[in-house]
């Protein structure tokens, strides 16, 4: 392969009622059928109105997002380099070793997604729909994308470092999280383990456990200490608002969700912070059913069952998206 940019696309919610429908006249039946069926009788008539409506808003949606793809890709094909479009489910697959530069062209999901796998080469997220993404890790419009790739290639744009967490199995196996990491069972049944940190040991029964960088932060790990803030304020206990990390951060978070308390399982190991040498370990007790996944990609997990030790750390390496 030779030096390329890479073009980061993801399907849109047409593509995916295509794929399980076949055409647009059959999903749009699908959709109206399910609706009307769904209403009594006297509201099937506004259900098919409604039902139509949605679908509409699909199929614009989608001639946004691949009119957005398409002219990205012109501007970007004059700038010296192939452009290799990447699909979302590919990611995981795709060699970045002779990528120069990797342009994300939104949801924000889709740059946290293709962080992990990226490396530190630089990352331009482009929001293809303000009215829709919040863009939080896209920074720019479609139309901007030709000077900031050009800027990027050419060593002159700003850049944000990411701190990224890590975590290793005692099996060699190892996987990278921008936001989060997640830790429990593949169905709602309480997650079992024994947690270690600072040279203290426990055994917990929980809903699982959540490991957050500092961009995570806002996410999923910011809900935990909203629900226990709601409850801490109904019963009189003021608590601490959530935690502000910055993204460079030099320390994970992490937090046990929903931990009991019983005659073999403890509850005073419920949140901390990971640092250089002092990483957080989880031994499974779980015979089946256990997972690591990270920023939310259930389908890309790693097993986590009975006899396996996790370690959990910061990255090596930094992501790096250009501000």
């Amino acid at each position: 392969m030779s030096p390329n940019i890479a073009l980061v696309t993801t399907p849109t919610r047409l593509s995916g009622l295509l794929a399980k429908f076949g055409t647009k006249g059959s999903a749009r039946f699908r959709m109206q059928t399910a609706r009307s069926n769904f209403l009594s009788t006297n509201h099937s008539a506004a259900a098919v109105v409604d039902a139509n409506s949605d679908f509409d808003e699909y199929v614009n949606e989608d001639q946004q997002y691949e009119t957005a793809v398409k002219t990205i890709r012109g501007d970007l094909e004059g700038l010296g380099y192939p452009v290799v479009v990447v699909p979302r489910n590919y990611i995981s697959n795709f060699f970045f070793g002779m990528t120069e530069a990797v342009v994300v062209v939104g949801p924000d999901g889709l740059v946290a997604n293709t962080a992990k796998y990226a490396g530190e080469i630089p990352i331009i997220g482009v929001n293809p729909m303000p009215e829709r993404f919040d863009g939080v890790l896209l920074p720019f419009d479609v139309d901007q994308a030709r000077r900031v790739v050009r800027q990027t290639l050419a060593g002159k744009a700003n850049v944000r470092e990411v701190t990224l967490a890590d975590v290793s199995l005692s099996d060699g196996q190892s996987m990278l999280a921008f936001n989060d990491f997640f830790v429990g069972r593949s169905s709602h049944v309480s997650s079992r383990y024994v947690l270690y940190c600072d040279g203290k040991s426990e055994t917990h029964s929980s809903s699982g456990v959540i490991i957050s960088t500092g961009a995570g932060s806002t996410g999923w790990l910011s809900s935990v200490y909203h629900m226990t803030r709601g409850v801490g304020r109904r019963m009189g206990v003021p608590l601490d608002s959530p935690p502000q990390i910055p993204w460079n951060t030099d320390a994970l978070c992490w937090v046990v969700r929903e931990p009991f308390l019983s005659c073999d399982s403890q509850v005073d190991l419920v949140t901390g912070e990971i640092r250089a040498g002092n990483p957080l370990r989880l031994e499974s007790l779980m015979p089946e059913g256990g997972v690591i996944f990270s920023d939310g990609i259930e389908s890309d997990f790693l097993t986590f069952n009975s006899g396996t030790i996790a370690e959990f750390r910061i990255a090596e390496t930094q992501s790096r998206l250009v501000t």
